[in-house]
């Protein structure tokens, strides 16, 4: 029987304790995974060895035959192989292994879900002695100075009245004292049972995974320990097989596969020459030089009997010098030959000539002291009537490039974890493309504020910052029609006739137009990059004016955090269709600590865990968490919430690091986890938009319909800072709108600047912009136009946390959404 440790060392004056021993409990949750991780990259590494292995063998075995040396490499060879062998079995024991692992990891998830239940009464008594901790501290704080306050009334003399009043005041603070050490007392009691009987069930789980991993370590190390004797095995008989190959077994082998005979040759005795019988035989004959054609004579040869007269005619007949062979220009057949070079055969030419005559013939009775004579005859192509012959040789030459093969480009293996760092790749629809058209496939992907949409200048504009959360795919919009329907002239209210997805309760055509357009100043470039940027990446640093506070914390307070909820929503609306808007909305959580939490950390070697609770997560696809620092529990079963805590040791090192970067700073923010919303099309989106355009040669009208949509909101709040940006090419050299907009010349774009947009705005926030453009080049091209705006206050999805435990408070908690790519087309 083991000590009950858990018993007797988790209690402590913040009665802490049952945190620490729960979520060590789902760390050997953790172990267990990471320990599979460990056998399958071992076994992953012996595979891959004894690959490595089995391709050395097949190589020894293609080592040169030939040599006395030329038998080892059998033994090298078999060696290798049985090598090759003891690694696969590793492999094939631990993949076996890793199955049991997996299995108990599944168990193990159960188990853990079970006593989560079963120590859910433990976890109220923990918060109830805690919360009646603190509310019997600062009872008695208030006890005490009632006392003291009444005593000093007594003191100082005063009236009877004041003295009674203060005793009154001092009875009920007594009273509550008391009840208080009484409800104390009672909380105590029903904790220390409980978190007794709770420590030692933890304790016995721990006792129980510790065994089960020591199994499994056993286990690991028998496969391995297997292996290494086999190894052990297989050199001592490669050791043996080498000392059994003697230097004379060798040698002996080769004479005996690659001798030539032992039979030596016999003498050879000399013999008298018969000179009678040499003299009858031998016939008189002139030497004949010979030569390859047309190789070079360089020494002469000393026993050659010809004449220098021969190398004489030789070089008149146009032979270069140095050269043999003569030529006959009496006896030689010179044949006919045409304009082209190529000989024309004679018609009256009979076998016995052409045998004669060939280079081929050989005949016996040739004088071999006469000069050889050579023909030669170059014999054109067959004509032919049709492209039979071509078209073979192309055959022949297309079956003779058929039998080479190539080898496919050597690729690297792609990382196994890739695909789950990404929130996704784009997939564009198969209607969106349309080879016909050049268009960017990933608009949104640009800046709509950048000087490239849709405009001809050169000149830049300081782009709007860009939210840092990375969207799960970026949305796509669809491809323009080739033609556009031609829309009837009119002014600038010309394009009410076409049906819209919505329509304001009132018609804004016939309202006069302000004194002065919205923030007119905005006509210079510099305004678009101010800090009134609609990018959800400039969320409000979280604890400047309010949040946690940089003083000094001590240990035993309450720590204060904060957090900030910041969601993009991106949108594509194509046309007056409502189906074919895209919409994609992300969002950030980020935690702000401030500066004196790092000394509580760094001075407390177990500060309390920090852990907390993700509300509404219903409406959530997925959810990236900082793997760095939090934890979760994968057996939650309830979709609409979701619990993390921290990894305290590593927090505490990425404040510490953080501090000693930027030792001024009064907060520190740490982002905790990313998310993308799941959306329902056009009704996710705040604003709905809806752009229609009637270009002709001389002028373009242009009107936006937008509509505030309180359906996509949790709690429906007020759109911000609302711009609308639209490029219009063709040379604009007047331009008319309502409300009034503001035209750059140099990046051919005007700009619309609209105050808050909401419920309580007119129509309901629903309304039009409409613009009349003269043109000096037409007609305009219709382009994208671009819509930002932000939100305080709320989210999209809802999203909400709430601090577990005890040890921290929440001090602020701030919310927002803005635009990432708000775009509408035609």
């Amino acid at each position: 029987m083991i000590t009950p440790y858990f018993l007797e060392n988790f209690w402590g004056e913040k009665n802490n304790g049952f945190d620490v021993l729960y979520h060590n409990m789902k760390h050997g949750q953790i172990s267990s995974k990471e320990l599979t991780d460990f056998i399958r990259e071992r076994a992953t590494i012996e595979e891959v060895y004894a690959r490595s292995m089995t391709k050395l063998a097949k190589s020894a075995g293609n080592f040169s035959q030939l040599g006395t040396f030329a038998p080892v490499w059998d033994v090298f060879k078999t060696s290798t192989e049985k090598l090759a062998s003891c690694h696969l079995e590793l492999v094939r024991k631990l993949q076996e292994l890793i199955k049991d692992v997996q299995k108990y990891v599944d168990d193990q998830a159960k188990v853990h879900k079970k006593t989560k239940e079963e120590v859910a009464s433990t976890n109220g008594a923990v918060q109830t002695i805690q919360t009646t901790g603190v509310a019997l501290q600062k009872s008695k704080e208030n006890y005490n100075a009632k006392t003291v306050d009444q005593e000093r009334l007594r003191k100082e003399g005063a009236t009877q009245r004041e003295v009674d009043k203060a005793g009154v005041k001092a009875k009920k603070a007594t009273e509550a004292y008391k009840g208080l050490v009484e409800k104390y007392a009672t909380a105590k009691s029903e904790f220390e049972q409980k978190m007794a009987e709770t420590a030692q069930k933890f304790q016995d789980i721990e006792e129980s995974h510790i065994v089960h991993m020591k199994d499994i370590i056993q286990s690991y190390a028998q496969s391995v320990d297997e292996t290494h004797v086999q190894i052990g095995e297989v050199h001592t008989e490669f050791l043996g097989n080498m000392e059994n190959t003697s230097v004379e077994g060798l040698i002996q082998k080769l004479a005996e596969s690659k001798g030539t005979g032992k039979e030596r040759p016999g003498p050879i005795e000399f013999e008298e020459c018969n000179t009678a019988i040499a003299t009858e035989g031998a016939k008189p004959r002139k030497r004949k030089t010979y030569a390859f054609p047309g190789r070079r004579k360089d020494n002469k040869d000393t026993d050659s009997t010809e004449s220098t007269e021969v190398e004489a005619a030789n070089n008149a007949n146009g032979a270069p010098p140095g050269y043999y062979g003569t030529i006959d220009f009496q006896n030689a057949n010179v044949p006919t030959v045409d304009e082209d070079g190529f000989c024309i055969r004679p018609e009256d030419r009979n076998e016995n000539d052409a045998k004669e005559n060939s280079f081929y013939s050989s005949s016996d009775s040739e004088d071999e002291d006469e000069p050889r004579k050579f023909r030669v005859e170059i014999k054109p192509v067959a004509p032919n009537n049709g492209t039979h012959q071509s078209r073979a040789t192309i055959d022949e030459l297309k079956a003779s490039i058929g039998n080479i093969s190539l080898s496919p480009p050597t690729t690297g293996q792609m990382r196994r974890n890739q695909s789950s760092d990404e929130l996704g790749k784009t997939r564009i629809p198969a209607s969106f493309n349309d080879s016909r058209h050049a268009f960017n496939n990933d608009l949104l992907s640009l800046d709509p504020f950048g000087p490239t949409l849709g405009g001809s200048s050169s000149s830049t504009v300081p782009a709007l910052a860009r939210p840092t959360t990375p969207l799960a795919g970026a949305l796509v919009p669809p491809p323009r029609p080739s033609s556009r329907p031609k829309l009837p002239t009119g002014k600038l209210t010309g394009i009410n006739e076409i049906v819209r997805p919505f329509s304001p309760p009132k018609t804004l055509s016939n309202a006069s137009p302000p004194l002065a357009a919205p923030l007119a100043r905005a006509e210079s470039s510099s305004s678009l990059s101010s800090t009134a940027s609609l990018s959800a990446s400039n969320t409000p640093t979280v604890g400047t004016s309010r949040g946690p506070s940089p003083v000094t914390l001590a240990s035993q307070d309450a720590l204060p955090i904060a957090v900030a909820f910041t969601e993009s929503v991106n949108a594509y609306f194509k046309g007056a269709d409502p189906t074919k808007c895209i919409v994609k909305i992300t969002g950030d959580m980020t935690l702000s600590f401030p500066m004196g939490i790092i000394k509580v950390f760094t001075s407390n070697p177990s500060p309390a865990v920090l852990t907390f609770k993700l509300k509404s997560t219903s409406k959530l696809e997925q959810i990236l968490p900082n793997q760095t620092l939090l934890f979760s529990d994968p057996s939650q079963s309830d979709t609409n919430t979701k619990d993390f805590w921290f990894n305290m040791q590593a927090l505490t090192s990425y404040l510490r690091k953080a501090s000693e970067q930027n030792p001024a700073a009064s907060y520190y923010n740490v982002d905790i986890l990313k998310y993308q919303v799941s959306s329902n099309g056009i009704q996710s989106t705040p604003l709905n938009l809806a752009v229609y355009w009637k270009c002709t040669p001389t002028t373009t009208d242009l009107r936006l319909d937008y509509r505030y949509n309180p359906e996509s909101m949790l709690c429906p709040g007020p759109l911000s800072n609302v711009q609308v940006l639209v490029p219009v090419d063709g040379e604009v050299i007047n331009m008319q709108s309502l409300p009034n907009a503001v035209w750059n010349s140099e990046l051919n774009r005007s700009l619309w600047k609209l105050s808050d947009i909401s419920e309580k705005s007119d129509n309901e926030g629903s309304g039009s912009l409409r613009a009349k453009f003269e043109l000096s080049d037409g007609p305009s091209t219709p382009t994208t136009l671009a819509v930002q705006f932000v939100s305080e206050g709320s989210t999209l999805s809802g999203v909400d946390m709430e601090l577990l435990g005890a040890g921290y408070r929440l001090s602020l908690n701030k919310k927002r959404f803005a635009t990432g790519r708000y775009m509408a087309d035609c």
